[in-house]
């Protein structure tokens, strides 16, 4: 397959909000695909490089190059050249890369070009892309859509499927099972403004679960082999012996359990989020980084006991499950509620966590299943807004979608000396027409152009909303932003007035940078 059809794809992927146009586009491009193409189709639609992060950046892609008038490059012979480029190091690797990436831009027709700058920057925005592509993959192959949904729950992705479905069929979704030993992608939550609007939309009764803010992971027990697997089902059961012993306590010797990974401190309180995240990312001396920062892991769900499926369940069943398989201090902490008429007793149940020191929590239908892969409408997630008003140091011209639009923003604080420190960058909560706005006023302001935006003078003040902060070596206040998003200018306020560092970290007593 020829990578110009991808990019085109992607492009009207992108311009379009109808989810049934992104699934016909989806489905002709499946059809056009051979089975040997797709596991490089997928993830570059979805804006992620099968290699992972290339080490290219602004400078490596250097000035822009002619582009080729015919399209030639295929998808594969493509992957094999990011592959290549993946491949360099040493001395020189700066220059080579360069070398590498001037010459595939080369050969890359316009729209190609501004498809590979935004798939290696990581500016492809394709929006509800893997619910489409299922849908499209169905229609493609001539699958029902609720059966290729739920082969890719159970195979932990898209890719898998779609190579299995295009050369065998229909036929082929029966080979994805539930297995013990290969991950399935979890099942995620729907935001809900506060306590008392999750227990109404839900109706009946609930559990109030605490969120932690740690590490999601699923364990999976085969007898005496543990195995530990993230979100996006990266093995890390080398990195985590506390959890393996944990698992190796539990009742059942086949089982499947999802959960969270936390490092507390010696009152049970969470230590910082970038304490827990930077131990699981530790892949060297594990045994002195566990001293260190031991972890402990939290279920939530079961999804397997000995030989049973779970899954379909109702979750009061699926809780009773695990009750009777993992002791009190290793399940979340939660409290049960018989409808909206207990949505008092449920807002202090969360301010109960929020004191404890936790991010939230999660208000789950007790008839639902286990919905992987999905956010269910089951499942509603509440945390406080942590906002800020901030001052915007820079922006950054945006990809796809958003070319020719200054997109990202680089968010600064007040600092002690009069300047501004840099606390992140985000490029979410915009509009078409606040991109439009926002792009020309940064022009206005700007005081330096750049290839990558421009350098603003520090006076807009721009509203943001985010999850919480983490140690950063990258900025120069020690910390950053987790999740942050645009929720307003404010034009009514001047950039001396906005917060300052100092406020920021009183926010968050825990993060000491």
């Amino acid at each position: 397959m020829l990578l110009v059809r991808v990019a085109a794809v992607s492009r009207e992927v992108a311009a379009t909000s109808s989810r049934s146009r992104k699934k016909a586009l989806l489905a002709g491009l499946f059809r056009e695909a051979e089975p040997e193409d797709v596991p490089v189709v997928i993830p570059y639609l979805a804006g992620r490089l099968p290699q992972g992060r290339l080490g290219v950046g602004w400078k490596t892609l250097g000035a822009p190059v002619p582009p080729a008038v015919e399209p030639s490059l295929t998808v594969l012979g493509t992957d094999r050249e990011l592959s290549a480029l993946k491949s360099v190091s040493g001395p020189g690797a700066q220059a080579e890369r360069a070398r590498l990436v001037t010459s595939l831009m080369s050969r890359a027709t316009e729209e190609e070009q501004a498809f590979l700058v935004a798939l290696l920057t990581g500016e492809v925005r394709q929006g509800a892309l893997d619910a489409a592509a299922a849908d499209g993959l169905a229609e493609a192959s001539g699958a029902a859509p609720e059966d290729v949904r739920r082969a890719v729950m159970l195979a932990g992705g898209l890719a898998p499927v779609a190579e299995a479905l295009l050369a065998d069929g229909p036929p082929a979704l029966d080979r994805f099972r539930l297995t013990v030993g290969r991950p399935v992608l979890p099942m995620l939550a729907q935001s809900a403004a506060s306590v008392t609007e999750a227990v109404a939309r839900l109706g009946g009764a609930a559990a109030v679960e605490e969120k932690l803010d740690g590490i999601r992971v699923q364990v999976h027990r085969d007898g005496d082999t543990v195995r530990v697997f993230t979100r996006t089902l990266d093995d890390i059961t080398d990195r985590l012996p506390e959890v393996v012993a944990a698992a190796h306590e539990l009742g059942g010797e086949r089982l499947i359990l999802d959960g969270e990974v936390i490092a507390l401190d010696e009152r049970d309180r969470p230590r910082p989020f970038q304490e827990t995240a930077g131990r699981i990312g530790s892949r060297t001396d594990v045994a002195t980084a566990a001293r260190a920062v031991p972890v402990s892991p939290v279920f939530f769900d079961v999804l397997h006991v000995d030989g049973r499926d779970l899954l379909d369940l109702p979750f009061a069943e699926r809780h009773a499950e695990l009750a009777r398989l993992t002791p009190e201090p290793r399940r979340v902490r939660r409290l049960v509620v018989e409808g909206p008429g207990e949505a008092a007793e449920a807002e202090r149940f969360l301010a109960a966590t929020l004191e404890r020191g936790h991010e939230g929590v999660v208000v789950k239908s007790l008839d639902t299943p286990y919905s992987a892969g999905r956010r269910g409408a089951g499942w509603l997630k509440v945390k406080p807004v942590h906002t800020l008003d901030l001052v915007v140091l820079a922006a950054e011209w945006g990809h796809g979608r958003r070319a020719g639009k200054l997109s990202n923003l680089h968010l600064g604080a007040r600092t002690a000396d009069g300047g501004f420190a840099m606390l992140g960058k985000t490029f979410k909560g915009m509009t078409d027409e606040l991109l439009r706005r926002q792009t020309e006023r940064f022009q206005e302001l700007a005081v330096e152009h750049h290839p990558w935006g421009v350098t603003v003078r520090p006076e807009q003040v721009v509203e943001i909303a985010y999850d919480g902060i983490q140690r950063s070596s990258r900025y120069p206040a020690g910390v950053a932003l987790r999740f942050a998003r645009v929720l307003r200018y404010r034009d009514d306020k001047p950039a001396s007035e906005a917060d300052t560092v100092e406020t920021l970290l009183a926010a968050h007593p825990g993060v000491v940078p």
